[in-house]
């Protein structure tokens, strides 16, 4: 199916469902204002009113484009969409109602919109998932060329087959000339005209409908300002990558310098409110779920000294926040003296880099195997984020020879506190190289917040019940 075609049936689908649930929402807000009596408004019927809801909730979605193309799949801005409009439209109600001095329920209208924002909001969640699935067996929305030098394009291509679930699938690639070395500025706008034209030509051959920049600067002066003049009524889409491309969230900041737009990049933040707030949740979070999961625990304990005997609990010394060193604490899930089978099981080794991982591992035991597919082994660690060794989330608890072959990339993992789960666990576990759980440790760590560590405690919940790479 043309991914044209495909944009426009979810598009449809989505309006659809909005509908539905604004309908939904609207009966239900009927229901439990008037129970079965539809008094009027202004001589209207509220039956009318429930007829015009859904149509004026699409609308109003459209107005905020909440139906734009460039966001589905796009997770956080597709919601925070949905949220503005909403917070517009329940706005627009208010003022409505006042200009116009209606006597609108508040009763009416503070059942409806709740449930409309997130009936909508949970809708727009399992579509997207879905959407991801299909992108994830190789379908598309955007076909992209990546253009710029060939260590760029190669780098830009590898993120996007990354996480192709995002609809961006590269079909080809194109190395222009510098084009800023020009000292004539009309030789350079000529220069820029004929590759754009030569860009243009394999973008077309390749039935391509984005541009990937690797950098702006690959067509030199002004040469990016005329690329998107080129594209004008083409309805070629550009994005561009710039080498900040691994910061991310709060700490990038767009700010106008006399026209011209910088990027100011804050430092990391590792002190202040926000990471008391993050140790506050870590201290609460890890005692609520001890008590939560004291009977999970119990049994696993008797299951474990039933199956295997003493030790209940595997100790372990890691690599902490600044270097220190500290004992993390799972359920043991292998036989005892696996540690001294290590050097013989080196040739089974799966893994790449400084980790050690082999499936069918022949030192775990029948309940560690069970143990380990569902991460239940770790939850002994909530201990260790009680005590303030660990937090809930942050990068894998390195051992020490692991530490001591880290670069100095590497080694910025050790600048906050390692944790239970991370992008890594969320990201493909034990299936990850070794470079990129690396790279989504330095990811987080550059980039870390408290939305983002209640965004992986909620996605570490799904990588748990599909325990994809765990052995």
């Amino acid at each position: 199916m043309p991914h044209s075609l495909s944009l426009r049936l979810e598009v449809a689908f989505l309006v659809l469902v909005d509908a539905l649930v604004a309908t939904l929402a609207v009966l239900c807000g009927l229901d439990v204002r008037f129970d079965g009596s539809l008094p009027a408004i202004a001589g209207l019927p509220y039956s009318a009113v429930a007829l015009g809801f859904p149509v004026l909730w699409v609308s109003a979605m459209a107005l905020g484009h909440a139906y734009d193309r460039t966001i589905l799949a796009a997770g956080a801005e597709e919601y925070r969409r949905v949220l503005n409009t909403a917070v517009w439209f329940t706005a627009g109600i208010a003022a409505a109602a006042f200009a116009l001095h209606l006597e609108l329920s508040r009763g009416f209208v503070g059942t409806s919109v709740p449930l409309a924002i997130l009936g909508t909001l949970i809708c727009r969640h399992v579509t997207r998932k879905g959407l991801h699935r299909y992108l994830a067996t190789g379908a598309a929305i955007h076909r992209v060329v990546v253009v710029g030098s060939q260590e760029s394009t190669e780098r830009l291509a590898r993120h996007m087959r990354r996480t192709a679930f995002t609809g961006y699938t590269v079909v080809g690639s194109a190395d222009l000339p510098w084009l800023g070395r020009a000292d004539d500025l009309d030789a350079v706008a000529r220069q820029t005209r004929t590759s754009a034209e030569v860009l243009l030509e394999t973008v077309r051959r390749l039935g391509a409908d984005t541009i990937a920049m690797s950098s702006g600067d690959t067509l030199g002066h002004n040469g990016l300002q005329r690329l998107s003049w080129r594209l004008e009524g083409t309805g070629i889409k550009l994005l561009v990558a710039p080498d900040a491309a691994d910061l991310a969230g709060p700490r990038i900041l767009v700010r106008p310098v006399a026209g011209l737009p910088l990027l100011h990049i804050e430092e990391p933040e590792f002190r202040g409110r926000q990471r008391v707030l993050k140790e506050c949740i870590d201290r609460l979070g890890a005692g609520l779920l001890l008590l939560i999961a004291a009977p999970a625990l119990a049994v696993i304990a008797a299951a474990a000294l039933i199956s295997h005997g003493r030790p209940i609990l595997y100790r372990q010394e890691r690599v902490g926040r600044h270097g220190d060193h500290f004992t993390i604490h799972k359920f043991r899930t292998m036989h005892n003296g696996a540690d001294r089978r290590l050097t013989d099981l080196a040739h089974l080794n799966l893994h790449d880099g400084e980790l050690f991982k082999i499936r069918e591992d022949p030192r775990v035991t029948p309940l560690g195997r069970q143990l380990r597919r569902y991460s239940l082994d770790e939850l002994p660690q909530l201990w260790d984020v009680l005590r303030g060794s660990m937090s809930l989330v942050g990068p894998r608890p390195p051992l020490a020879r692991e530490v001591e072959k880290y670069g100095d990339d590497a080694r910025r993992r050790l600048l906050v506190k390692p944790g239970i789960t991370g992008l890594w666990q969320v990201s493909g576990r034990s299936d990850l190289a070794w470079e990129e759980t690396v790279r989504l440790d330095l990811h987080y760590v550059e980039n870390w917040s408290v939305a983002l560590d209640l965004t992986l405690l909620w996605k570490t919940l799904s990588a748990v019940i599909r325990p994809q790479g765990a052995y």
